[in-house]
């Protein structure tokens, strides 16, 4: 009676943990290339430099965009994470 459940909780268990580790891969992916496809999008202004120069404007503009698209990737993932858990 209790095998199906206990293998059920196995299988949901090994599934939980490796969608976490490929979440957790996305996320990292995601924060290296982000920044860097920012970059490119304004390729007359160099925002590494010109935060350095001390430029408050640019270093809470870039700043708040990369978090916002690290946090919307982050709720894309945490979505697929879910239905891959229940689905």
């Amino acid at each position: 009676m209790f095998q199906g459940l206990s293998e059920g909780m196995l299988w949901g268990t090994i599934f939980t943990f490796l969608g976490a580790f490929l979440g957790i891969i996305c996320l990292l992916l995601s924060v290296w290339v982000i920044p860097r496809m920012l970059n490119r999008f304004t390729p007359h202004i160099d925002e590494e430099a010109e935060i350095l120069r001390g430029n408050r404007a640019v270093a809470d503009y870039f700043g708040r965009l990369v978090a916002a698209t690290i946090l919307g990737v982050s709720i894309i993932i945490a979505a697929s994470i879910i239905a891959g858990i229940h689905g």
